[in-house]
């Protein structure tokens, strides 16, 4: 006798058409709540910092009216009203830099769960499904919308909770709307990221675009807050739209308008764009379409630079318009710190001297950030050759693993130092514009004195490749990204030197308001060289390894 069928039970399928949606949301929420933790520190640390540090009225009254309408750190950090209140003082600490790091965030994730999976030619597999192209950028944008929102509603718990605490005050209501403003550069440069990816031919290019619009936007916010009449400009810059917000001191909420539709419009653009393109094309010409230029391919470091060129030649331009706009503005921005308490603030910064020269010394860490990145940048794009298989096309033939990590450190290095040089001529072409009497030397001096913080980033970030390669990319953003929380932190408020030691700036002398350390520069080079050779050992003792 045949045995009963028994019926299965229909297993439940999510549908197919959402795929794309619940990957990048899956991912993109992952990365929020690591940066919402981040964003959460940085505001509840800056808080309790002031309650600590400006413990009576008097020092708060000091410190307002040491910063508060002062055109040097309003040009660096942004408008600091109502410095006497935590709120304002958590404004100053805070606003601008969170508004950089989110908009880098965002403009990252963007182009790497966009334009990077294209490339890594995942899209292809996700199309043969009950989407089109254009269905799966929409997806893709809503999946990087809920990351965004894990990132305010981190950020905004710990503002809230810490806006509980009694010496601090802060109500639930304002907390959020801070919480808002701090993602809000984040939302819009998503939307940015996701434009240069339907743009460029790969996500570095689309990064790279994405980049170079950032420093644009944040040069233009600071020319217009650097007291040169020029104000109007602030409504040109995305990251000015940010500013008047004004959170915690004089909340605008209607600055959001422009946010919003700069965000949708954008959103919408590139919607539209994937549409009508194929899959792994771009919409502006590819390079590799164009008749084949063999210069440079004479060697494997004649191959590197020819692949890294259009990213880096992107990153000196950025560089050598920031030194030019801090040079244009350090003369007026100067002249509000001479002989004001803000000079004394200046000078525990390790910026001592006269106004132009302490303002420089504080202000160059910018471009310290900057050279930084492209160390950084070049770490990642050798980890991504190998993580998407081109390295395995040159070992194969008479290319060594050691002639191909050694000759993208040194190429690496060599960029790094030309961005150093643009960086400090670019700086005395600004003041000298202004007749600021900066000497070309001490300027130049002063730009080559941040190259040894990005070499030692570099060398971490072989070291990295080397153990632990699918970690390159966190590890060193995430030195850069603390490096520069720690010195934003410490500059006003008060850290265990211990704390400020792990900082790669606070390693560098403020120069030109003082000579460069070239003892302490030559031990972080040491430090950087000697952990590139032994990440270099490491890899290769190790198999190659992919995603």
């Amino acid at each position: 006798m045949a045995e009963p069928v028994v019926p299965i039970r229909a297993q439940t399928r999510r549908p197919s058409g959402t795929v794309v949606l619940r990957q990048t949301g899956r991912r993109a929420v992952r990365s929020g709540v690591v940066w919402g933790y981040i964003f959460g520190i940085f505001v509840a640390s800056s808080a309790l910092s002031y309650t600590q540090i400006y413990k009576t009225e008097a020092e708060r009254l000091r410190l307002a009216a040491a910063f508060g309408s002062n055109k040097a750190t309003i040009a660096l950090f942004g408008p600091a009203p109502k410095l006497q209140t935590v709120g304002g003082f958590t404004v100053l600490k805070t606003f601008m830099t969170l508004s950089i790091l989110g908009a880098v965030w965002g403009l990252l994730i963007s182009t790497r769960l966009l334009r990077g999976e294209e490339d890594a030619g995942r899209w292809e597999v996700l199309l043969t499904g009950q989407t089109t192209r254009k269905g799966a950028a929409a997806q893709a944008l809503v999946g990087l919308g809920v990351g965004v929102t894990t990132v305010w509603g981190v950020t905004a718990l710990v503002a809230v909770l810490t806006g509980r605490y009694s010496k601090i005050d802060i109500a639930a209501g304002p907390a959020l709307f801070f919480a808002l403003t701090l993602v809000s550069s984040a939302i819009m440069f998503l939307s940015v990221g996701a434009l240069t990816s339907q743009l460029a031919a790969t996500r570095r290019q689309a990064a790279a675009y994405a980049s170079a619009f950032l420093g644009v936007s944040y040069a233009l916010r600071m020319v217009a807050d650097s007291g040169t009449g020029l104000h109007g400009l602030i409504w040109a810059s995305p990251l000015g739209w940010v500013e008047q917000l004004q959170p915690l001191t004089a909340p605008h909420p209607i600055a959001l308008l422009p946010i919003a539709g700069f965000t949708i419009v954008l959103a919408a653009v590139a919607v539209h764009l994937a549409g009508n393109r194929d899959v792994g094309a771009s919409t502006l010409p590819d390079r590799a379409d164009r008749p084949p230029h063999p210069r440079l391919l004479f060697s494997q470091m004649g191959l590197t630079i020819r692949l890294i060129r259009p990213s880096v030649v992107g990153w000196w331009f950025a560089i050598a318009t920031t030194g030019l706009l801090m040079g244009f503005v350090a003369k007026a921005a100067g002249a509000t710190i001479s002989g004001s308490s803000v000079q004394r603030v200046f000078a525990k910064l390790g910026a001592p001297g006269t106004g132009v020269d302490a303002y420089l010394g504080v202000s160059t860490l910018i471009l310290a950030v900057l050279v930084a990145s492209v160390a950084a940048g070049q770490v990642t794009a050798a980890r991504t050759e190998e993580a998407e298989g081109r390295l395995d096309h040159l070992v194969v033939r008479p290319v060594s693993r050691s002639s191909w990590l050694g000759g993208r450190f040194v190429v690496a290095v060599l960029v790094l130092g030309v961005g150093a040089v643009v960086a400090g001529i670019s700086t005395w072409l600004g003041t000298t514009s202004q007749g600021a009497g900066v000497s070309f030397r001490s300027l130049v001096e002063a730009g080559i004195n941040v190259v040894p913080p990005a070499i030692s980033i570099l060398g971490i970030g072989v070291f990295t490749i080397g153990l632990w390669p699918r970690a390159t990319s966190i590890i060193v953003y995430g030195v850069v990204g603390w490096s520069l929380l720690v010195e934003l932190v410490g500059g006003i408020g008060a850290l265990s030197h211990w704390v400020l030691d792990t900082s790669v700036f606070h390693q560098m002398a403020a120069a030109p308001a003082v000579a460069p350390n070239w003892t302490t520069d030559g031990v972080m080079v040491a430090v950087g060289v000697v952990a590139g050779i032994a990440g270099g050992v490491a890899f290769m003792l190790r198999d190659i390894q992919g995603e």
